[in-house]
């Protein structure tokens, strides 16, 4: 049974997050800061900052929309920090 993981990556240099889901948070951790994806490529210092585990793909793409929606930094860092 595979697992599905939501994330978020920080980049330093951009004062950025990033919010993603995957199977494989290694590989894409890897692949953001080797400069796969469009919106990462633009640095290459990603660093994970939370990640929850899902059971279900369905699952993991409504809590990705769920914290893309609230298109919120200040609800983002909160989320962060809740995790310690």
């Amino acid at each position: 049974m595979n697992q599905f993981y939501v994330y978020i990556i920080y980049s330093p240099f951009l004062d950025k997050y990033y919010i993603g889901y995957t199977t494989d948070l290694e590989k894409r951790l890897t692949e953001h800061k080797a400069g796969i994806s469009l919106f990462t490529s633009k640095a290459d210092d990603w660093e994970l900052k939370y990640s929850e585990i899902f059971s279900d793909r369905q699952s993991a793409i409504q809590r990705e929309k769920a914290i893309k929606g609230k298109k919120s930094r200040k609800y983002i860092e909160w989320l962060i920090a809740q995790a310690g």
